[in-house]
């Protein structure tokens, strides 16, 4: 998306008349146009001349954002920074206190002297003529200093896209040119000794509503521009946070450069108090990292050699030394910054239903002004009274309310987001995240750490738990199996020191052997470690209900005695079940899925509490799940891999892990910073949030426009004498943007993550079953075959043998079992037993019999 900065827009007509000229130019395939942040993002191959042409054409400014700044951040943030700087409140300060101070005077004389009597120097005593005069130049000099509402609206009227600004500026011209009127005839009658038709015109007036209209409409622009400022609070926070300078080796030596000439591949240096310039890995020292800044996570993170580091994040503590690997725009403040800003420039879905209004608006104001007019003057009403009632429905008539409605909350809920590490990337995600009824988790890295840990032990002939880790590290340590893995960072934890293995031996499918002080050491799979030793039954019982709860036993042994078991896991993360709970509470059917076996995956969907498990999932076969689930209702997916990418992208919400791949972020709508689970029910609650705010501004902004015009128009004066001058008329016009702007400020005290006021939805149509049964719908007429398979250990090897078997043409799915040594599969077309075994075979298990 390129993204330009637009000028000169002061409604949300404006901006609806700038996006359809955009719209029009060959080769522009969407374009979106903020009204709050001044920004406008256009998608498609046309050349970004042609686009300003036709914004300029329109009667508007523009410019490309960031033209002749690429390729650093803090050029990138700077000019972000610029576009969204408060440019509108001092000068409209200064319009407004110049307006006020010859308003006042302007006041003493047609208000103060004529109802109250106030003093006036003895020259204008009975003077009518130049009391008029006064009124006139002091009117007129009000009207210079707004010049702009003048200079906009009839421009804009010109290019037949009357705006706001036309309502201000015919309104307050007529109230201006009538009062003229009124003053030439007043001489005329001062001519002729009429002092009854003098003393008539006087009260024919408007002088002073021309420039109060001009003052009040003033004030109301002030605050709104005030409170877009605050709207936009959090994106520029964000862009303060890019460092300025890096410390990078150079030659040997510390040299302190500009951020924008760190390139990728150069050492950096931080020294703690320092902030990280950009994103790199740590090569030596070892700090606590505050990441406040860009997870909204306050509790510092450990970083030593080896982990990564992010632009913007604080060097709490020690020293350390890294090498840049992303630099400029590529960094993960940069990202964000694009992420939320992109955000500002979509527009909502329900932003369409106002600028639909907004773009018919103004024309319809203006004909309701005329006609409210011709009708008075029909109806034997004085012009004064008639043109009163046109001027009322100008002034009073407001499109700002109708275009701010949704931009704002929109930005406020995008920034609320931002501030707790939970990232929207448009408009759309964040209004639509709000009204999923299914949310569909991967198991691996979502609702689990993604990491195996060991979780118990079982001793058999050692004598602690210590012995049995010591021997059962000094085997594993040589392997590069992630079970092996957890076996080591626990011993490793555990301050145990491994010892040297002779005759070390992999043995696929089964397990590890070695010399170990001249004993025979091994470990694997219950299988071969019953080959060389004898496994008592009480053993074998606590190992099958250690697999029962998702867990892989691993048995080792030593000179043929049976040590023990280490049971190795991937544990959910803490904070899973709460979330999982959260969202049901909220209405929401909670789906699993993973490529785990049944046995597995069911025992880990039932520590999260979810409704529902699909086991044995290939990546494509997510994809096809979530496309089934989509049948059911509206469907978010949570992941954090590669794989995950095909099914993020399917889903009506993709909702990506903050430390996944940049894939799975890239594919995704919702990107989690802090990757927990607890921030999916915490960004559908802001959602429904922000969609609620959104309703409410445009209730009342529907509201006042539609109690307001007919109050001006004057229709219930022959029924209640009930009539609007046209101040109060702009008075009200002032404070109805206000008023939205500020309800939608009110979403920053809103807690996303207080789950006290969660309301239920109306749940989808429940669906029962795993994976297995949701095929076997589909195809009961498939053949199937079962498969007796030795060699596998966990579920890794199930995966493995998974992948294999589903590779070959004929075969639809295969359901693998290493518990049960069992591999089912499902047939579209006759495969030969033999093509099946060779296959399986190839990848180092063995066959046993193919039925």
């Amino acid at each position: 998306m390129e993204q330009y900065t637009v000028t000169g827009m002061s409604c949300a007509a404006c901006s609806s008349r700038v996006e359809k000229a955009v719209s029009k130019v060959p080769g522009v395939t969407s374009c979106s146009v903020s009204l709050l942040t001044n920004s406008m993002g256009v998608e498609g191959t046309a050349a970004a001349a042609d686009i300003i042409k036709a914004v300029q054409d329109a009667g508007y400014g523009a410019s490309v954002k960031g033209a002749g700044k690429e390729g650093s951040v803090q050029a990138q943030s700077l000019d972000a920074e610029e576009a969204l700087k408060d440019h509108e409140t001092p000068v409209l300060k200064r319009r407004l206190w110049y307006s006020i101070g010859f308003l006042i005077i302007l006041m003493y004389f047609s208000m103060g002297h004529m109802m109250w009597g106030w003093p006036l120097p003895a020259f204008f005593d009975g003077n009518h003529v130049a009391m008029g005069l006064i009124q006139l130049i002091l009117t007129a000099i009000v009207m210079v200093i707004n010049q702009k509402f003048f200079i906009s609206g009839f421009k804009s009227l010109w290019h037949k896209a009357p705006n706001m600004d036309t309502l201000v500026a015919l309104g307050s011209m007529a109230a201006f040119v009538y009062s003229t009127y009124a003053l030439f005839a007043m001489t005329d009658a001062q001519v002729k000794g009429n002092a009854d038709a003098v003393m008539s015109y006087m009260h024919e007036f408007y002088f002073e509503s021309a420039a109060m209209i001009l003052t009040l409409i003033t004030v109301g622009k002030m605050l709104e521009a005030r409170s877009k400022g605050k709207t936009t609070d959090a994106l520029k926070s964000l862009m303060k946070l890019a460092p300025k300078t890096a410390v990078v080796v150079r030659d040997g030596e510390e040299v302190t450069v500009g951020i924008e000439q760190v390139q990728k591949g150069d050492v950096f240096v931080v020294r703690p108090g320092e902030n990280i310039p950009v994103d790199g890995v740590v090569l030596e020292g070892s700090s606590a990292v505050n990441e406040a800044a860009l997870t909204g996570e306050s509790i510092p993170v450990d970083k030593t050699v080896g982990d990564s580091v992010s632009a913007a994040t604080v060097n709490q503590s020690g020293f350390i030394r890294c090498e840049a690997t992303r630099v400029g725009e590529d960094t993960t403040l940069s990202q964000i910054i694009q992420m939320v800003s992109d955000a500002a420039a979509t527009k909502a879905p329900i932003a369409k239903v106002a600028d639909k209004v907004s773009g018919v608006f103004v024309p319809t104001v203006i004909t309701i002004a005329v006609i409210t007019t011709i009708v008075w003057l029909l109806a034997g009403q004085s012009v004064g009274f008639a043109l009163a009632r046109g001027i009322s429905v100008l002034v009073i008539s407001c499109p700002c309310a109708l275009g701010l409605a949704t931009p704002v909350a929109i930005m406020v809920g995008n920034g609320m987001g931002a501030k707790h590490g939970i990232m929207f990337k448009t408009a759309v995600s964040l209004e639509e995240a709000g009204k999923m009824d299914i949310v569909a988790l991967d198991k691996t890295g979502t609702i689990t750490s993604g990491e195996p840990k060991v979780t118990d032990i079982i001793l058999a002939e050692a004598k602690s738990e210590r012995e049995l880790l010591v021997l059962a590290y000094t085997l594993e340590k040589k392997s590069e199996h992630p079970l092996a893995r957890a076996i080591n960072e626990r011993a490793q934890a555990d301050g145990i020191t491994a010892g040297e293995v002779d005759d070390f031996a992999a043995l696929p499918g089964n397990g590890l052997s070695g010399i170990y002080e001249g004993s025979e050491l091994c470990g694997g799979n219950a299988n071969f470690i019953s080959s060389v030793a004898a496994v008592a039954d009480e053993i074998r019982m606590k190992a099958e209900q250690l697999a029962e709860a998702g867990k892989t036993p691993l048995y080792f042994s030593r000179d043929g005695k049976l040590l023990g078991i280490v049971a190795v896991a991937d544990v959910i993360k803490e904070d899973s079940p709460r979330a999982v709970k959260e969202l049901q509470n909220m209405g929401i059917r909670v789906v699993m899925l993973t490529g785990d076996n049944e046995r597995t995956a069911k025992a880990i969907g039932a520590q999260a509490g979810v409704d529902e498990v699909i086991a044995g999932v290939l990546p494509e076969g997510k994809e096809s799940v979530i496309r089934s689930l989509k049948e059911q209702g509206k469907v978010a997916m949570v992941g954090d891999g590669i794989n995950d990418a095909p099914a993020l992208t399917r889903a009506d919400i993709g909702i990506a892990i903050g430390a996944g791949t940049d894939i799975a972020i890239d594919a995704a709508d919702v990107v989690l910073m802090k990757s927990r689970l607890s921030d999916v029910p915490a960004a559908i609650r802001l959602s429904r949030a922000t969609l609620r705010n959104i309703h409410e501004n445009l209730f009342w902004a529907f509201f006042y426009n539609v109690i307001g015009i007919p109050l001006a128009a004057g229709i219930w004066y022959p029924l209640f004498g009930l009539k609007l001058n046209p101040m109060f008329g702009a008075a009200a016009m002032s404070l109805s943007s206000f008023c939205v702007v500020t309800n939608a400020l009110r979403l920053n005290l809103f807690k996303m993550y207080d789950a006290s006021k969660d309301k239920k939805k109306k749940q989808s149509r429940p669906h029962d079953g795993n994976h297995v049964d949701h095929k076997e719908k589909k195809e009961k007429s498939a053949m199937t075959k079962t498969m007796k398979i030795e060699g596998m250990m966990c579920g890794h090897c199930e995966a493995r043998v998974k992948k294999t078997l589903e590779g070959i043409d004929g075969v639809t799915e295969a359901v693998v079992s290493h518990e049960k040594g069992t591999a089912v599969v499902t047939l579209e077309k006759e495969v030969a037993d033999s093509v099946l075994k060779e296959a399986v075979e190839a990848q180092d298990y063995k066959v046993v019999s193919v039925q």
